[in-house]
Parts: structure tokens; C-alpha cells; sequence
């Protein structure tokens, strides 16, 4: 059975990659619906109710359309992939991979738990929090890329400095912004 959806392999892997690229695409975008929602608490009313309204159908709507859809096929297709080819599964830079892979999952998990709670009006996160929450995917997404594209040639060690140091570049990054928004009396 196997055998005979070898050639289909890289079918697979280009659905994968579609697929990754759009759920890559809605966490990044319901992150800043999430940041916007939570600073229209600052508007004066009917504005902020108005806001909000919308904001919980833009977020619904992104969730269950593009975001999780596009996570249940990239992790289908993943699978499907490992099931054609378990060799890969030998490999040390999938089970690195895989590890990402789980984190960006429950990544995902805790920002619906975030939709359900901004729908229901509870704001636990500031936008300053938001924003920072919002670069942990952008690490997760370049951790996978570089260990998908360097394998066994990256040297774990540096690799992980080098993530490391693009982690602590983003959240100075946001900081820089958060003050010049603050200048800016925004």
C-alpha cells in the first residue's frame, strides 16, 4: 500500500508546505486582531464596543477558516510524509523538527484559548505582552526552516546561540517600538 503512494510523496510535501505557509500566515495575523482587540480597550464608547465586535468576528473567522484548517493539513500531510518515507524518522534533525513542531502546536492551542477569552471579554495579556507572544512564532517558524534546510550540517550549539540571538533581537525589537509608540503618544 505504501509502495504504491511513493510517487505521491511529493505531493505531500508540496501541500505541506501550502499548508504550513497559511497556518504560519493566520497565527501570525490573529496576533495582531489580538493586539488590536485588547487596545480598543482604550477607545471611548460606541468605538470600543464596536471594535470589539468586530474583532471577535475577525478572529473567529480567521481561526476556523484559515488557521486551524491550514494546521490540520500541514500536520496531515507531515504525517503522511513520515508514514511514505519512515527513514526520515532516523534522522536527529527530524526529532529536533518534531520538537518545534510540538511547541508550534501548543503555541496554537493557547491562542485559541486567547480567542475564546477575548470573546468573552477577559483581557489577561496587555498588546505589549501580545506582541511579544506574537514573536515566538516567528523563533518556532525560523528554528523549523533552518533545521528542515541545514539538517545534519548545523551545529546544534550554534544553532541554538543563533536562535537565541534572533529571539533576543525581536523582543528588543518590539521594546524600541513600544517606546516609540509611547513618544508618539499612541
Amino acid at each position: 500500500m505504501i509502495e504504491t503512494l511513493l510517487p505521491y510523496y511529493s505531493y505531500f510535501k508540496a501541500i505541506h508546505i501550502v499548508f504550513v505557509i497559511s497556518w504560519m500566515a493566520g497565527l501570525f495575523y490573529i496576533l495582531s486582531l489580538f493586539i488590536y482587540h485588547t487596545e480598543a480597550n482604550d477607545k471611548p464608547e460606541p468605538e470600543k464596543s464596536i471594535l470589539q465586535k468586530q474583532f471577535v468576528k475577525m478572529e473567529a473567522t480567521l481561526w476556523k477558516i484559515i488557521a486551524t484548517p491550514a494546521m490540520i493539513i500541514s500536520v496531515l500531510a507531515g504525517a503522511s510524509m513520515l508514514t511514505l518515507n519512515s527513514g526520515l524518522l532516523q534522522a536527529d534533525w527530524m526529532w529536533v523538527k518534531l520538537g518545534f513542531v510540538t511547541g508550534l502546536l501548543i503555541y496554537h492551542f493557547i491562542c485559541q484559548n486567547i480567542v475564546k477569552q477575548l470573546k468573552n471579554n477577559q483581557y489577561k495579556l496587555s498588546s505589549f505582552q501580545l506582541r511579544l507572544w506574537r514573536e515566538l512564532a516567528t523563533i518556532f517558524m525560523i528554528a523549523i526552516v533552518f533545521v528542515v534546510i541545514l539538517k545534519n550540517a548545523i551545529n546544534w550549539i550554534y544553532g541554538l546561540i543563533g536562535i537565541m540571538g534572533v529571539a533576543m533581537a525581536i523582543m528588543i525589537a518590539v521594546k524600541l517600538y513600544k517606546n516609540y509608540r509611547k513618544k508618539r503618544g499612541e
